[in-house]
């Protein structure tokens, strides 16, 4: 198997989420097993009520889509995987946009599907 230079095959030393602590819109506590957070492609953070009534479904960074933010285990089924090997991000995001911006540009491109933005 290929690996691309940034990354390792090794996936205790790899590339993985922060798992970001809070929605930046709403500041909501998203902790790591959270079943409300979502994650853009550049692992923006936002809770799902968030995402589906104020952004509609678009991030107001990057212009991607959402999808749910995977949990990460609490016990380590494989040596060294787990949350308490690689803890979350303790550094809170908050977004430079108002409400109303973040609406705006949700309701501009909520048309365009994910896919094709």
């Amino acid at each position: 198997m290929v690996y691309p230079a940034n990354t390792s095959k090794d996936r205790r030393n790899g590339i993985m989420l922060e798992i970001r602590p809070n929605c930046e819109c709403c500041d909501k506590d998203l902790p790591a097993d959270s079943t409300e957070a979502m994650v853009c492609t550049y692992e923006c953070t936002f809770c799902v009520i968030c995402v589906e009534d104020i952004l509609s479904n678009v991030c107001p960074n990057c212009g991607g889509g959402f999808m749910l933010r995977p949990v990460r285990p609490k016990t380590a089924r494989r040596e060294g995987l787990s949350i308490l090997h690689q803890p979350p991000s303790t550094n809170r995001i908050h977004t430079p946009y108002s409400i109303e911006e973040l609406k705006a540009f949700g309701e501009t491109h909520k048309l365009i599907k994910p896919e094709n933005r």
